[in-house]
């Protein structure tokens, strides 16, 4: 079976499967074969590998093995993600290359957008300065002769006999 990734690439979930699982996961990332066909090849039947699919530790050991091997296309994706930015004459096409880079870089997700990331900025300042303006009364409370007492009911009472 090709795609063989070393041992000691982070794939340990991948590698605790037996070679028959491992198998259907490698068949599954770069083809676009079918249940049926990659159950032929590696001798178990479809409901079997529909089982697999559903099974929490096989999803975790195929997402492993899928970032691994993805590594290997991505500078051959953000090469074509540039050409089509740099020179497609589609706008829509040249913005959707851009925000992919963008994402692929972490300096964009789904959920933000120009607006939102200011609002959060403006957020975070505003929650600053009032735990800054909370600081700072209870500061001034302490010295203005304010004494705060705190009663605790959790106190063990002394031994009879303890001279403290």
């Amino acid at each position: 079976m090709k795609n063989k990734i070393p041992n000691n690439s982070g794939l340990q979930g991948f590698y605790g499967l037996r070679k028959d699982q491992q198998d259907a996961i490698r068949l599954m990332f770069p083809h676009d074969l079918t249940d049926e066909k990659i159950g032929k090849k590696i001798g178990r039947t479809t409901r079997t590998l529909r089982k697999w699919k559903n099974d929490p530790e096989f999803i975790k050991a195929q997402r492993q093995y899928n970032y691994i091997a993805a590594k290997d296309y991505v500078p051959e994706a953000i090469t074509t993600l540039h050409d089509v930015m740099q020179e497609s004459k589609s706008d829509m096409a040249r913005i959707t290359a851009a925000n992919s880079i963008l994402k692929l870089s972490g300096m964009l997700s789904d959920n933000s957008t120009p607006e939102l990331d200011k609002a959060k900025i403006r957020k975070a300042n505003a929650d600053a300065r009032v735990a800054e303006a909370r600081a700072k009364a209870l500061e001034d409370a302490g010295a203005a002769g304010i004494t705060k007492i705190v009663f605790s009911d959790d106190l063990k009472p002394d031994k009879e006999g303890d001279s403290k």
